[in-house]
C-alpha cells in the first residue's frame, strides 16, 4: 500500500525495540531455567506496548487519516499499484 506510514514512527520503533529487548531477556532466562527472569522479560515486553501507545497518544505516532470516500481510496490504490 503506497503512501502509508504504518510502523514508520518514533512511537512504533520505540515500542518494538523495548518489546524485542524484553523478548531477548525472557528467552535467555527461559534457557537458564529461571522463571522469575522469564516473567520479568515478559513484563518488559508488555511495557514496550504501553510505551508505544503512550508515545502515540503524545503525538509521536502516525496521524489519523482524513475521512475519504471509498471510491477515491480504491482509485488511488489502482493508480499507485505496481504490476
Amino acid at each position: 500500500m503506497a503512501g502509508t506510514h504504518h510502523g514508520h514512527t518514533p512511537a512504533a520503533w520505540t515500542g518494538v525495540i523495548i518489546a524485542f529487548i524484553g523478548f531477548c531477556i525472557s528467552g535467555a532466562f527461559m534457557v537458564l531455567a529461571n522463571p522469575l527472569g522469564f516473567w520479568a522479560g515478559l513484563v518488559v515486553v508488555a511495557l514496550g506496548g504501553v510505551v508505544g501507545m503512550a508515545m502515540k497518544a503524545a503525538g509521536m505516532g502516525a496521524p489519523k487519516p482524513a475521512h475519504e470516500d471509498l471510491a477515491q481510496v480504491i482509485a488511488a490504490n489502482k493508480l499507485t499499484a505496481k504490476v
